[in-house]
C-alpha cells in the first residue's frame, strides 16, 4: 500500500486541533495564516505588530519542545532520528572558492544548522529520518531578535540569484551546486524557503546527488528552520507539512504564553 503524503497526514492532524480548540481562536481554521502574506519571498514580509521583546514572554525549554514536530505527524515512513545522516560530512561539509563568500556562507550555514546565525539561540529541535528514501528532517525552535531573523530570511531570498549556480569542493570532489527558491506555505510573520541541490562531478552516471530543501518561518519572536535532506528524490510534502504545522503550534504557544501571565 502507498504510503499517504504528508500533507495529507497533517491535514488530519490540524484538523483534530481545530476540533478540540474551536472555542478558542477562530485562526486554527487558517493556521493563523495573515490574509495579505506574500507567497514565498521573505523580504516583502513586514515585522508582526506584536512582535517586540517586551510583548512577549522567553518561551521556556517545555514550551519549545511543545511547538516541534514529531514522527506522528507526518507519518510512516518517518522515524525517530539514529543520527546524523553520511552525506553531512561527504557533501555538506563543503568550500567554496573565496569569490563565491557569500555562497558559501550558505553552505557553512547549512552544515552547522546555524541558519540564522550564530547569534540565534536554539530552544528545542529533533530530527527525524525516512529510511525508504535515505532522507534526513532537522527542525528546530529557534529565538532571535525579529529584526535580526527578517535581515537573515531577505538575505536567503538573495541566494537564488546571487548564488544561483556555483562549484564547491567537499572530500577532495568537486560538486556543482545549484540554488533556487521553494514555495512555501502561508504562515507566520515572514518566511523564505529554498532548494539546493549538490551534484559531484564525475563521468560515472551514478554520482551522488545531494537535494536540501531548506525553510526559516518567523513567528512573532520566535522563528522555526527546517532542513529536509536526502540523495534520492526529496518529496516536497513533509517539508511542506512539518513548516505549516510547526508554525501553526508555535502560534499555539505564544497564544498559551501570553495567557498564562
Amino acid at each position: 500500500m502507498p504510503r499517504p503524503p504528508a500533507r495529507a497526514v497533517v491535514a488530519v492532524v490540524l484538523l483534530a486541533g481545530t476540533l478540540l480548540t474551536a472555542p478558542a481562536c477562530d485562526s486554527i481554521a487558517g493556521l493563523g495564516r495573515p490574509v495579505s502574506a506574500p507567497r514565498g519571498s521573505a523580504s516583502a514580509a513586514s515585522p508582526s505588530a506584536s512582535a517586540t521583546p517586551a510583548a512577549a514572554p522567553t518561551l521556556t525549554e517545555s514550551q519549545a519542545r511543545a511547538a516541534l514536530v514529531s514522527e506522528a505527524d507526518l507519518g510512516e515512513p518517518w522515524v525517530a532520528t539514529e543520527g546524523f545522516a553520511t552525506w553531512r560530512e561527504s557533501m555538506l561539509k563543503a568550500s567554496t572558492e573565496s569569490a563565491d563568500a557569500e555562497c558559501g556562507k550558505l553552505l557553512d550555514a547549512l552544515y552547522a544548522e546555524e541558519l540564522l546565525g550564530p547569534d540565534a539561540t536554539t530552544r528545542a529541535s529533533v530530527g527525524l529520518d525516512d529510511p525508504a528514501d535515505e532522507a534526513q528532517l532537522r527542525y528546530q525552535v529557534v529565538a532571535h531578535r525579529p529584526d535580526a531573523v527578517d535581515r537573515t530570511l531577505a538575505w536567503l531570498g538573495r541566494m537564488p540569484q546571487e548564488c544561483g549556480r556555483f562549484t564547491a569542493t567537499a572530500g577532495g570532489g568537486e560538486m556543482a551546486v545549484e540554488v533556487t527558491e521553494a514555495e512555501m506555505p502561508e504562515v507566520g510573520d515572514a518566511r523564505q524557503g529554498l532548494r539546493v541541490v549538490l551534484s559531484a562531478v564525475s563521468e560515472y552516471e551514478d554520482a551522488p546527488v545531494l537535494t536540501l530543501h531548506v525553510a526559516a518561518v518567523r513567528v512573532d519572536d520566535d522563528a522555526i528552520v527546517l532542513t529536509n535532506g536526502g540523495l534520492f528524490d526529496v518529496p516536497a510534502d513533509a517539508t511542506w507539512a512539518a513548516v505549516e504545522l510547526g508554525a501553526h503550534r508555535l502560534t499555539e504557544v505564544h497564544k498559551r504564553g501570553r495567557a498564562e501571565i
